[in-house]
């Protein structure tokens, strides 16, 4: 059982992994393989048979799947796939036309994928892959053993209890001073060195520690490369801790299949892992914009359209309003019906809300409440999930807060097409987007639709979720985009995930910060957070720099169980509302950022790793981040108003005062609160336009020169792609614009040396 604290709350369903069989006194069954010999070969693939040390006959294949990219495979079938295929292909493989297999008699065989290679010696058996200048980026380890001659290190191989085959393995050997990052949105330090994290999507509570809402069984190293595991399962990652020099990768399926990805950047691993997987989804426009929700709490229709007036009376920046679990009747969630004596025009109530200029987003779930009428139409049609004995099966998906529920099976299409169904009228009405919450509540002992057990189905289920919400929505409204809690690899496709549910603190800022980098660095982009936190109410000076965290983030919404209205805030309303106004001006540099991201699969909120790969601290700076490639984010999570930075190489101004700084090195930062530590990469041209109540395509743009050198940048938007391009000639900037943007005004920001004037040519305008 897994270690509980004695006298500590706990939940009693929280679907936990199931607990892997332990081997009895003097069993065996850990077995590695020893050596192996060519049974096939067909163009740049090997298939091997291998012989381990309890002398079982593995079948191990290795070979190319794209450029830069080597696959790895052990089973005992060579046509063995992982369990979670049977719902849905985690991992499509590739081709390369300059692939080939090297195999010459007493050498090792090569398989070569261009930038990267695979060098496989036989007897005794030994993987290594080196880039394409013979430099090595990642070998197996060669196993750690006892004074007794046990190994303490998982082998390349399989283990058995019982008799049965329970799991394969992995291990590959780490320099001392290699840093590790990726596995999905943990909340832990972004360096997973020393840390253990269990594929196995949880409801996080919290947010502030290695249980996360998403899982991503993909990790990038700083020696310039990345590791890929195809499957669904329970797989666990030994980062180092166990045994400091080695990564340990075990595997509870029906095959080990991984692949290992060449760099050497980060932003070069994270497009290939694109290649094999999706390209992110860029989210609509107007998402970009604040999302304002009504809160955990009551809501009406009447609240509704007055948070609306209020929200443009004040003249507060905002696209989207949420409307959260109220808006259906009270324990009967998620029906996904209005709330009759609450809601009782919602068709006239959204028409009003489209004339103000507001989207509207929907919370829902993927569980039923057994007092839903909704309930016993789906139980006897099928569509739950069902214990073994064939009932549907019903959790305290809540923990207790909330009446039992079923949960949907989304591997039955006929209980796809019943709850698209149930969607497709309030899109219809002008519904444009669904809070797409939960879905990490899949009990192991369930049985699915289609045979698969809860355990199969645990990780994936929420991208079978994810995608019937996100099919339905493009039939209506022509985009994809769902605000999702859970997901897992490939959740790319999905284009709006946020941190879950936070406590409210700056601790629990800061655990959200490192869960969105590490995210970011497992292949999603477009990531956000509760700003101001979750769970209770944030104290005024949080509140705003919470605020201004989220207003520099890929996605923005203020969200809790209490209001985050800004106007409940009065002693620093404005502080608050400044910052998203900030946002709104920076929209067209925010915007360029975010299509740059869905075309090459590099997170919009960028580790500092991911433009200073080969800068060591840059793999351990986790509280600060790169919005796009030029300004630099630090979000203030200590109450006194004053932090460390570190300003990776070259110069940064500081946004505020203009203020040159050299990099790389510790700068103590302190900021009044209206005011987030933001920096600017020196010689930067930053494309704004005037702030108003929503996102918008302008036609015409202002400039702001950063130190006013010689530089470049790319505007993309809605109506195309301006390339801006400026060259320093004396005292005067001379701006060449080719596109449909028009540059109106060039501002010069107070830094010294700035030129004094600048001329615009402007083209194809």
């Amino acid at each position: 059982m897994p270690y509980r604290p004695p006298l500590v709350a706990h939940e009693y369903f929280v679907a936990d992994p199931p607990e892997l069989p332990v081997r009895t006194r003097g069993e065996g069954g850990l077995s590695a393989v020893a050596a192996a010999e060519l049974v096939a070969a067909d163009g740049a693939e090997v298939m091997l048979k291998a012989v381990t040390t309890a002398e079982e006959a593995l079948v191990v294949q290795v070979g190319v799947a794209g450029e830069g990219v080597i696959r790895v495979r052990l089973s005992e079938d060579a046509s063995a796939r992982p369990r979670s295929e049977r719902a849905v292909s985690l991992v499509t493989p590739g081709t390369y036309s300059g692939a080939r297999a090297g195999i010459t008699p007493g050498e090792p065989i090569v398989i070569d994928a261009g930038s990267i290679r695979a060098e496989i010696s036989l007897a005794p058996w030994h993987l290594r892959f080196v880039d394409a200048s013979g430099r090595t980026l990642v070998e197996q380890d060669r196993g750690h053993t006892d004074i007794s001659g046990r190994l303490r290190t998982l082998p390349f191989g399989r283990s058995s209890a019982g008799g049965t085959a329970v799991a394969y393995h992995e291990s590959f050997a780490a320099a001392p001073d290699e840093a590790f990052t990726g596995f999905g949105e943990s909340f832990t330090p972004l360096d997973k060195r020393g840390q253990r994290p269990v594929m196995w999507n949880f409801d996080a509570f919290g947010a502030e520690s290695q249980r996360a809402y998403k899982n991503v069984p993909l990790y990038l190293s700083s020696r310039g490369y990345g590791v890929l595991l195809d499957s669904g399962a329970p797989a666990e990652f030994d980062v180092c801790q166990s045994t400091h020099s080695v990564v340990q990768i075990l595997v509870p399926d029906d095959v080990l299949d991984y692949y290992v990805l060449a760099g050497p950047t980060p932003a070069e691993v994270l497009d290939r892992y694109d290649r094999l997987t999706c390209r992110p989804a860029l989210p609509p426009k107007w998402a970009f914009g604040t999302w304002i929700s009504s809160g955990f709490f009551v809501d009406s229709q009447e609240r509704v359209l007055a948070r609306a007036r209020t929200i443009r009376d004040k003249g507060i920046p905002c696209d989207v309003l949420h409307l959260d679990t109220y808006w259906q009747k009270e324990g009967r969630w998620s029906d996904l019906r209005w709330d009759p004596e609450t809601f009782p025009d919602p068709e006239g109530m959204l028409t009003e809300l489209d004339g103000m200029g507001f989207k509207v987003c929907l919370w829902m779930n993927p569980y039923i409440s057994h007092l839903s009428p909704t309930f016993l139409e789906a139980a006897e049609a099928g569509y739950f999930l069902k214990t073994e004995g064939g009932e549907a099966y019903v959790a305290d998906c809540w923990h207790g807060s909330f009446p039992p529920c079923g949960i949907v099976d989304f591997t039955n299409p006929e209980a796809v097409a019943w709850f698209q169904g149930l969607l497709r009228p309030l899109l219809r009405q002008g519904v444009q987007a669904f809070k797409t919450d939960f879905a990490e509540g899949v009990p192991h002992d369930a049985v699915a639709a289609n045979g698969m057990t809860g355990t199969d189905l645990h990780n994936v289920y929420t991208l079978l979720f994810n995608d019937a919400v996100a099919e339905v929505t493009r039939e209506v409204h022509g985009h994809t985009l769902v605000w999702a809690r859970s997901s897992y690899l490939g959740g790319q496709r999905h284009s709006a995930q946020w941190g879950g549910d936070t406590y409210t603190s700056y601790a629990a800022m800061g655990s959200t910060l490192r869960g969105g980098l590490a995210h970011g660095l497992s292949g999603v982009p477009f990531w956000s957070h509760d700003a101001g936190g979750f769970t209770g109410r944030p104290t005024d000076d949080l509140y705003v720099r919470w605020t201004q965290f989220g207003a520099l983030s890929p996605l923005l919404r203020l969200h809790g169980t209490t209001s985050r209205e800004p106007w409940q805030f009065p002693a620093v309303e404005e502080q608050a509302v400044e910052a998203l106004r900030l946002r709104y001006r920076l929209m067209p540099y925010l915007y360029s950022a975010a299509v740059e991201a869905a075309r090459t699969g590099a997170p919009m909120m960028r580790a500092l790793c991911v433009d200073h790969p080969d800068d060591p601290v840059a793999w351990q700076a986790d509280l600060e981040y790169l919005l796009g490639r030029d300004l630099l984010v630090a979000p203030m999570t200590s109450p006194d108003g004053a932090r460390q930075v570190y300003l990776p190489r070259g110069e940064w101004v500081d946004y505020w005062t203009g203020e040159v700084l050299a990099g790389p090195g510790y700068v103590r930062v302190a900021k009044p609160l209206e005011q987030i530590p933001l920096f600017v990469r020196h010689g930067a041209l930053l494309p704004v336009t005037d702030p108003g109540d929503t996102v918008t395509t302008p036609a015409g743009l202002t400039l702001v020169a950063f130190g006013g050198g010689d530089s470049r940048t790319e505007i993309h938007d809605t109506d195309g792609e301006t390339v801006v391009v400026a060259t320093r000639d004396g005292d005067t900037l001379r701006v060449a614009v080719t596109g449909p943007k028009r540059i109106t005004t060039v501002e010069f920001a107070p830094v010294a040396g700035a030129p004094g004037r600048a001329v615009i040519t402007q083209e194809n305008a």
